[in-house]
């Protein structure tokens, strides 16, 4: 059941990009309307895929880098709706959808390892970490996919290159206060879970800070994006260079949750 409601969920994931990619070619209500349809229907198969995963195993599956990468895109995903529905900005779909898709596909081609769960995670404190980290990831997603989009928009606006995906993308004020609540979101939920993985590695080490790379790199992530929060409510960072901040703090998220995934700190 698990497997089936996975490749439903890659199938529908995939009929989704192709709308979403349509929309930016041209311009159809037809598209606008099942694009957002395949992704929520492929939503629901994922969550229903992780929920009877999670039954079977007697755990929420984000133990390894095959549930990790799975429940990341699932993240993604469900951030988007969110936010594509309050702003109605189908556009975002065509660069957030295919890294959910992506992530999804690479998670496939893992190998399932269905195994005991190890009793240093087998506490409350790593779950509500885990949970408030992946949270804050997809809300980073969201904001670089935006600042990729504001850089294309404020790229054409320069040149007067005023073609048809620039009609088709979102103003950069609406780019710009998508990007800040997306920010506003993922940062404080960052933050709570630094806070409560820092009592997790208490209670499995004995620790609530050993330095390793993991919490290292995380605490990197916490300073970037406090820093672009910063900037934003005190000297007005915005447009160029709060997009660019945007994206490279994304990027050092995808290379510490790629690379250090299985860190007694996750």
């Amino acid at each position: 059941m698990t497997h089936m409601f996975f490749f439903l969920t890659v199938a529908l994931y995939g009929c989704a990009v192709a709308a979403y990619l349509a929309c930016l070619i041209r311009t159809s209500p037809l598209f606008t309307l099942w694009s957002g349809r395949l992704l929520a229907a492929g939503f629901t198969a994922h969550l229903l895929s992780t929920i009877h995963l999670a039954s079977k195993v007697k755990y929420l599956p984000l133990t390894n880098m095959q549930e990790s990468l799975s429940f990341f895109s699932l993240a993604i995903v469900g951030g988007f709706i969110f936010f594509e529905r309050k702003y109605k900005v189908t556009s975002l779909g065509s660069f957030i959808a295919p890294v959910a898709l992506m992530m999804l596909i690479a998670s496939s081609s893992l190998h399932p390892e269905v195994r005991q769960l190890h009793p240093v995670l087998q506490s409350n404190w790593f779950w509500f970490h885990a949970l408030l980290a992946f949270a804050s990831y997809a809300c980073f997603t969201i904001a670089a996919g935006v600042a990729v989009m504001y850089l294309t928009q404020r790229y054409f606006l320069k040149t007067k290159h005023f073609g048809a995906l620039f009609q088709k993308l979102p103003s950069l004020e609406t780019m710009d206060d998508i990007s800040y609540r997306c920010l506003t979101v993922g940062f404080p939920l960052l933050t709570v879970a630094i806070i409560s993985g820092s009592i997790w590695s208490e209670q499995a080490t004995g620790s609530y800070w050993i330095w390793d790379n993991k919490q290292t790199w995380s605490l990197i992530i916490w300073f970037i994006y406090a820093a672009l929060l910063h900037g934003r409510l005190t000297i007005g960072w915005r447009g160029k260079r709060a997009a660019i901040l945007s994206i490279v703090g994304f990027i050092i998220v995808l290379f510490t949750f790629l690379s250090m995934k299985h860190s007694i700190t996750w």
